[in-house]
Formats: structure tokens, C-alpha cells, sequence
């Protein structure tokens, strides 16, 4: 089948049919299937960009993965140690949320929640230097993720701006993105 016929025909969502849903909906394994180069790309991209930090954001992102995984924590945890912080050059104030989003379907609970707040986590270790309040994390003392973000942050996160640290490459994750965001690899 050309291009052309995958597709649906209408203009507006309230002008389609069934049939033109079954369609979209076939094609969702498609789509997916290029997640992982994607996420691959974008982390590339990190490395054009050091906003003034002591590395690239991408050295960043993996000195955080190398100090999880050879501190032994499990793929997915490494996983989320890699991609937290994929959105800073697309959301700059606002990158957790990115990258949250792009692992949610794929991560346990309790990782999504590092994710998601370890912004305001990693705030502790700066945010006085910027008149802001480096307690904030506080208002989550209740959350059950709290020790685990606040230990990723000390351990992993705030700690990965180390210019003579020797990370694993990106190619070395690769397989992982792959497993995790593409089902056809495995």
C-alpha cells in the first residue's frame, strides 16, 4: 500500500468514521516503533547545549545513568536516570513534566514519581543560592516516592556535573531505549 492509503480521509475529527479510527489505531505500532530513535535523537541533541553547567546536558544525563547503574539499580531505574532531564532544551522551566511524560506508560509508579519531581527535588541543592526556597520538596514529605527522589537527587542527579567522570556512551543505552520504547526490538 503507497503512503496515501494509510491514511484517513477526513478534515475534522467530528467528520470521522469507525473505520477511519481502526486505521489510526493500526498504525499506533508504527509510531511507536520510532519512539526509541526519537528519544536517541533527542538525547544527541543535549549535547549541543551546556547552559553554562560544567558539562553537556547530554554528559549530564549519562554521568546520572552510569552512577545508577553501576550503583546497581535496576534497567528501568537507569533508564529513568538517563531521560530525566530530556526536555531541558524543549522545556527549559519546565523539563520534568517532559520527560515524565515521555516514560509514564513504560515505568513503575514509583519512578514516574522521581521523575516527574525531581526538579523541585534537585531545587534543594541550589535554589538558596537563587533567593528561592531549597525546602520546597517538603510539601511531598507525605508522598511514598519521597526518600526515593530525594536519593536520587543526592545520589545520581546533583552529583553528575563531573568533567573527568567517565560515563558510559549513549551507545551503551541504546539497547535499553530500544527494549523499553520500541516492542518490536525484543
Amino acid at each position: 500500500m503507497s503512503d496515501t492509503e494509510l491514511r484517513a480521509e477526513f478534515t475534522a475529527f467530528d467528520q470521522s468514521t469507525e473505520q477511519d479510527w481502526e486505521l489510526i489505531a493500526s498504525q499506533l505500532p508504527v509510531t511507536q516503533s520510532m519512539a526509541a530513535a526519537n528519544i536517541v535523537e533527542q538525547l544527541r541533541m543535549l549535547e549541543r547545549d551546556h547552559g553554562g553547567f560544567p558539562v553537556s546536558r547530554l554528559e549530564h544525563s549519562l554521568q546520572t545513568a552510569s552512577r545508577a547503574e553501576n550503583d546497581g539499580r535496576d534497567e528501568e531505574y537507569v533508564l529513568c536516570a538517563l531521560l530525566h532531564d530530556i526536555g531541558d532544551t524543549l522545556a527549559p522551566y519546565n523539563h520534568p513534566s517532559i520527560a515524565a511524560g515521555i516514560v509514564k506508560p513504560f515505568v513503575s509508579e514509583a519512578n514516574h514519581w522521581m521523575v516527574e519531581h525531581h526538579g523541585i527535588f534537585q531545587g534543594y541543592y541550589f535554589w538558596h543560592h537563587l533567593g528561592m526556597d531549597r525546602n520546597t520538596r517538603d510539601r511531598y514529605l507525605d508522598s511514598p516516592y519521597y526518600e526515593r527522589t530525594e536519593e536520587f537527587c543526592a545520589k545520581y542527579d546533583q552529583t553528575a556535573f563531573d568533567p573527568d567522570y567517565v560515563s558510559a556512551p549513549l551507545s551503551h543505552y541504546e539497547p535499553l531505549i530500544a527494549a523499553c520504547f520500541d516492542p518490536a526490538s525484543g
